[in-house]
């Protein structure tokens, strides 16, 4: 580790390093907390995999029971996810006083401020006033701008900013948009499990919209959480020389069995990581699908997993490692891991005056793939 102390002799790497490593290792789940929701977007890979014909308990044992089997085997991080968590904010409380988490909704319904003042919320926004209605609400409804009203200066929103391969022409109005109504933002981009094809499709590629992306992070550096390196990993699908897809995805529920052979390929992979589906007591075999081809999936959250437990690929060169450690850094900050307004102001601090290398990192020398927790996480 001669090179990680040598890269660590900077004091803005070796503090945003130091705030991860007492933060301790994330141990955790997605849940959803609800097969309803109160839209049918085109391109939810929720309805495409048919996850809304899980059936939910309607009393809480079964939900109370799998929250204490959680806390007892350990976890610690909750991602909340649906249908739509908004239409429970019941449970949203009872996951709130027991873990970290964070919840991603529509922005239709205000999930109330009082009592969930330190929960992220990360607000889907699909492109442009007109694009986002069309694909969400078949053009019916201005779903923008309700949300936008809802999270005027709410300081625990961030907007999960879906892009089309041919819509980047969207993107500065729409950030601006966010931004002015007091919020950050978190890029994402679109799988069209829909098969709508055209500007939509996928295999388009997203060229347009990384240039684009990187182009607002450079704009406005203290509003993104979306950093140069993971823009870059996310839209090419690389990292190390290695192609993203089922085989070295890291976020796979341990417990599903036809994960096993993947589990033994000897690609790292998170151990304690769970899909839970409505029902609270089955898992699948991900966060964002059962039986859906990987080369479709651009989820913005398991591509920052795939960098966060891959750090021993990223020691070749200091730049190569800031740009880890930075994408490492805005997760533990969106999701208020580490102090959030210390741990903002470093972050702001990172993309603002750290060069980014725009490219992934470079395989590096054979070794073994076996997982090993990364030192940083030691305690």
């Amino acid at each position: 580790m001669s090179r990680l102390k040598a890269y660590l002799s900077d004091p803005l790497l070796k503090t945003m390093y130091d705030r991860v490593r007492d933060a301790g290792p994330v141990r955790p789940i997605s849940l959803d907390l609800t097969s309803k929701c109160n839209l049918r977007c085109s391109g939810c890979y929720y309805y495409a995999e048919g996850m809304d014909k899980i059936e939910v308990p309607r009393d809480d044992s079964t939900f109370d029971r799998l929250l204490d089997d959680e806390e007892a085997r350990g976890t610690n991080f909750v991602t909340v996810v649906g249908g739509e968590p908004a239409l429970e904010p019941g449970r949203l409380r009872k996951i709130y006083a027991r873990f970290k988490m964070n919840v991603a909704t529509n922005g239709l319904i205000r999930i109330p401020f009082e009592g969930l003042e330190e929960m992220p919320l990360g607000i889907a926004i699909w492109g442009n006033h007109k694009t986002d209605s069309k694909l969400r609400a078949d053009g019916k409804r201005d779903l923008f701008s309700a949300a936008l009203e809802n999270y005027r200066n709410d300081p625990r929103a961030f907007w999960y900013y879906t892009v089309a391969p041919g819509r980047a022409d969207e993107i500065e109005r729409v950030v601006e948009e966010c931004i002015n109504n007091g919020n950050r933002v978190l890029f994402n981009y679109y799988s069209d499990v829909s098969r709508l094809g055209g500007e939509l499709d996928y295999q388009r590629g997203f060229d347009a919209v990384r240039r684009e992306v990187d182009r607002m992070i450079s704009l406005y550096p203290n509003q993104m959480y979306t950093t140069h390196y993971l823009n870059n990993v996310v839209s090419t699908g690389q990292l190390a020389g290695e192609r993203w897809g089922y085989d070295v995805c890291t976020n796979l529920s341990v417990d599903y069995g036809p994960n096993q052979e993947r589990q033994n390929n000897g690609k790292p992979y998170n151990r304690h990581f769970r899909a839970i589906n409505a029902d609270f007591s089955t898992t699948r075999r991900c966060c964002t699908g059962v039986d859906r081809d990987c080369d479709s999936c651009f989820d913005t959250w398991e591509h920052f997993s795939w960098i966060m437990i891959n750090m021993r690929k990223h020691l070749g060169s200091r730049q190569v490692f800031s740009d880890w450690l930075v994408t490492m850094f805005a997760f533990y900050v969106v999701n208020r891991l580490v102090d959030f307004d210390a741990g903002l102001e470093l972050l702001n601090s990172a993309q603002s005056e750290l060069p980014a290398n725009h490219a992934p990192p470079k395989r590096q020398p054979p070794q073994q793939e076996s997982f090993v927790q990364p030192r940083y996480l030691r305690k």
